[in-house]
């Protein structure tokens, strides 16, 4: 059976040199090039989405890819589509960046200029290694096997407006309707999960935060699994061990949990971390829920401009959620969607704590009645924004982290020191 091999490089010249390379291979069948990481993502999600056996066996990267730098672009590939094996090409085949490259996820790296022997031998291993893991695959091995899944973060305007709760419900419309869904809560020093389902844990998200390499053993091991067949990976119970997940930490949890389940809904409550900046920033959707108040409005805006200063997320890419809403309420939706340049979810929120405070006080919120309005009304915002199954789609997916290019480093740098102001 031949190797087929898709080279992804943004250079005419080299384009050239490496597809007469690759086509002089024993059994290879070198595929179109793609020209940058979008595309790259894009075409092996597309043919993920039909079989794990329509991907290419090999993709070679070239150091001068872009956007997303090549380090990045690797690990993006090797967690979401874990049975591609991935080669760098590159002019520094040192010892450091060798270490760095194998740390990200990539089979091997090849030196340039290019030399057939050595890259023959490189794609070979890679080709073998990649057939086994399919054929590991094909046991029904314990191997991701997801394209992707849809990630959608949810924070606050400020403590106390309702996060939370929102987090969990659209977690549970999404499981519900049988869509496999993850409900991690990335509110570090704070975070309340656990106490709004009443659960006892040992491991929480900390206990993966120095592992570059989450594998489908690594990650179940961390996740407890609710009654109601949610996937939880929980804030740590000590606060100060948050610091712990890092800014890089987070991208490799939030993808191993793409990579796992359909649904990953993030609880990144209302502080602003290098770690919940990073989720914000990968999100397919980005929901900042405040009430209908002064105070509440205020932060949400500080909190869109924040996010726009740094990078984050812009304005128009992030939907409010208006919780607490009635229409005797003068601050109505409308406004505030003029004053924060965001969009607003088209359902509202109806305050109705009487119907709640039985449910948080005991622990068992995923245990609202099904009748009652603030359940009926996050239930419809799950499907408003594609959660529920039958209904994806309702909302164009943000290409994440992906569609954004840039130095990371120095984003990273500008991001804490103002965080840390």
């Amino acid at each position: 059976m031949p190797t087929r091999i898709l080279p992804a490089v943004g250079d005419a010249d080299a384009v050239r040199s490496l597809t007469t390379l690759l086509s002089q291979l024993p059994d290879a069948e070198p595929v179109a090039p793609v020209t940058d990481s979008t595309q790259l993502v894009d075409t092996l999600a597309r043919l993920a989405a039909e079989s794990v056996d329509e991907l290419p066996e090999v993709v070679v990267v070239h150091e001068r890819i872009g956007p997303v730098p090549a380090l990045e672009l690797i690990r993006e590939v090797a967690l979401r589509f874990p049975a591609v094996g991935v080669i760098l090409v590159t002019s520094d085949a040192g010892p450091g960046l060798f270490q760095a490259a194998m740390d990200y996820g990539a089979r091997g790296l090849v030196a340039l200029p290019l030399h057939y022997e050595e890259l023959a031998s490189r794609v070979n291993a890679v080709a073998q290694w990649s057939v086994g893991v399919r054929r590991h695959l094909g046991a029904g091995g314990d191997v991701f096997s997801g394209v992707g899944g849809t990630a959608v973060t949810v924070s606050g305007a400020k403590g106390g407006v309702g996060a939370t709760l929102t987090a969990i419900q659209l977690a549970l419309a999404a499981q519900a309707s049988g869509r496999s869904t993850a409900l991690l809560d990335m509110d570090l020093q704070t975070g309340d999960i656990a106490s709004y389902l009443d659960i006892q844990f040992r491991r929480s998200v900390v206990d993966l935060a120095a592992i570059s390499d989450i594998t489908p053993r690594v990650l179940a091991d961390a996740v407890f699994r609710h009654d109601t067949g949610l996937a939880l990976l929980l804030a740590p119970g000590d606060g100060e061990r948050g610091e712990e997940v890092t800014d890089r930490a987070a991208r490799h949890i939030v993808s191993a949990l793409r990579s796992r389940y359909e649904v990953v809904v993030i609880d990144c409550g209302a502080q602003l971390s290098g770690a919940s900046a990073a989720a914000v920033e990968m999100a397919d959707t980005a929901l900042l829920v405040t009430t209908p108040d002064v105070v509440a409005v205020r932060g949400a805006k500080r909190t869109v401009r924040m996010w726009d200063r740094l990078q984050i997320r812009k304005a128009e890419e992030t939907t409010i959620v208006v919780n607490r809403h009635s229409r005797g309420t003068e601050i109505q939706p409308a406004l505030i969607q003029r004053i924060t340049g965001t969009a607003v979810a088209a359902t509202a929120v109806p305050a109705n704590f009487k119907e709640l405070q039985g449910a948080v006080d005991a622990g068992r919120v995923h245990e609202l009645d099904p009748k009652g309005t603030v359940k009926q009304a996050l239930w419809a915002l799950a499907g408003e924004l594609g959660l529920v199954k039958g209904t994806e789609g309702a909302v164009p997916r943000r290409n994440g982290r992906a569609a954004r290019g840039g130095d990371r480093a120095a984003l990273t740098f500008r991001r804490r020191k103002e965080i840390g102001r």
